[in-house]
């Protein structure tokens, strides 16, 4: 009788375990993480899903019109960074690169985003179309005036491929290289060249 009862309890055991060896270990959560490297102008602004400025969300990027623009923020002649996740829905994935955080996948992607701390505005649109930076800080959820970058005020002076932007703010246009400098305040920097990654057109 003990026998029985003993090879009915190694048999239940390994059961168990072949159970517990055979099922797929849980991938780590996605993160909610909003950015908030005391470097960055202000944090993303957690979107939802909703289209802004007519500019929607879907699951995975389109990459029809794929093209990179840079926009570089001065506060004072204090460097500001451009957060990641703008124009990307949470939850997403997070690694690290040589540039820091790093975006790698998310519940859904507008067609205006940022992967990392870098600056560069990724246009990916299933449809050839105008974007300006308007509509990017739309949405980042931040204003952009004459006179307020963000939650920076003073006299906005912007920059356009090394040029003097004279138009409003809001519509400078958003094209492959686009190289954009906002400086808010004074003293004013001088517009700064940016070399794009050779795998950014």
């Amino acid at each position: 009788m003990f026998a029985i009862v003993l090879v009915g309890i190694v048999g239940v055991l390994a059961m168990h375990l072949d159970r517990h060896s055979s099922s797929p270990s849980s991938p780590s959560s996605p993160a909610v993480e909003p950015d908030t490297n005391p470097a960055v102008l202000a944090s993303q602004a957690g979107l939802t899903g909703p289209a802004v400025d007519e500019i929607p969300s879907s699951a995975t990027e389109q990459v029809l019109f794929h093209i990179h623009s840079h926009l570089q923020i001065y506060v004072n002649g204090v460097p500001k960074l451009v957060p990641y996740g703008i124009g990307v829905v949470a939850p997403y994935q997070l690694t690290r690169s040589q540039h820091g955080p790093l975006v790698t996948g998310a519940k859904a992607f507008y067609w205006l985003h940022t992967h990392d701390e870098t600056g560069v505005i990724h246009v990916e649109s299933p449809v050839r179309r105008g974007f300006t930076l308007g509509n990017f800080f739309d949405l980042w959820g931040q204003p952009l005036t004459p006179d307020q970058v963000g939650p920076a005020h003073g006299t906005v002076t912007a920059f356009l491929n090394g040029q003097r932007f004279t138009g409003y703010p809001r519509s400078i246009p958003l094209y492959p290289h686009a190289v954009i400098q906002l400086d808010v305040g004074t003293p004013t920097v001088p517009p700064q060249p940016y070399t794009f990654a050779p795998n950014l057109s």
